[in-house]
């Protein structure tokens, strides 16, 4: 079981989450949405596509850009389509 958590809140808990590039990526299901907050930044990866990003908000502090996603990958990085991961201090235990 994977779980990431930030100030104490769990953002996300699931026995399925993808492991790429050392990163956890949670089902979309499996994330909190109340503590996600929309950005609009974007990143690329040569591989993986465009990036969209959430905010992550827990008793209104805000962690800007702290979770990632990738709403259109290309066909390599298919199996983690829509699927979360998380950095700027949000811990991620398995």
């Amino acid at each position: 079981m994977a779980k990431a958590t930030w100030n104490g809140a769990v953002l996300a808990e699931s026995e399925e989450t993808v492991i790429v590039e050392g990163n956890h990526y949670f089902p979309p299901e499996s994330i909190n949405k109340e503590f996600f907050s929309g950005s609009n930044t974007n990143t690329r990866c040569p591989w993986k596509g465009t990036a969209s990003y959430y905010d992550v908000v827990v008793d209104g502090d805000v962690n800007s850009d702290a979770a990632w996603f990738y709403p259109t990958p290309p066909d390599a990085a298919a199996e983690i389509k829509d699927h979360v991961a998380f950095w700027r201090g949000v811990k991620v235990e398995a």
